[in-house]
């Protein structure tokens, strides 16, 4: 089993550092295989004025001081190809978005990473249609992939 969590979009360093630290006696008592996620930038929001977060520099800086501090493997999403190098010096995992998941470019530049690629299922798939971003990312070099359950 493998759990994720943490806040959905970076608000500060603060903030972030804070619920790290929140987490980590239960990651340490656990026993399961545990991932830090939160975004540096939500591209998907629905007004244009919504926060989005710190952007790709500054969010990975803070999720590198999380990797560092509290030994937490890195999940973040991407929402763009030229993304998927820079955040993978950073993270564990690249995580695509529902609304993206079907992207052949994105797809195919988080799987030209080391990290590992998490595809979220849109809900406009079947979960029998996904096996197609899958494949996009595993015939792109020796990728590795999968797609969660989500929770409702």
């Amino acid at each position: 089993m493998i759990l994720i969590a943490g806040p959905c979009v970076i608000e500060s360093r603060e903030l972030i550092i804070q619920v790290a630290e929140s987490l980590r006696k239960f990651n340490e008592m656990s026993g399961v295989e545990f991932y830090f996620k939160s975004s540096f930038d939500k591209a998907n929001r629905t007004s244009i004025s919504s926060f989005r977060g710190p952007g790709l520099q500054r969010g990975c800086e803070i999720l590198a001081e999380v990797k560092e501090k509290f030994g937490y493997k890195i999940l973040t999403d991407i929402h763009e190809s030229y993304q998927a190098e820079p955040v993978a010096r950073v993270a564990d995992v690249l995580q695509i978005p529902a609304f993206l998941c079907r992207q052949t470019d994105l797809l195919v530049a988080a799987a030209g990473t080391q990290a590992v690629v998490n595809i979220k299922k849109g809900q406009f798939l079947s979960p029998q249609a996904m096996k197609h971003s899958v494949e996009k990312v595993l015939q792109t070099r020796s990728a590795r992939a999968y797609t969660p359950q989500s929770g409702a």
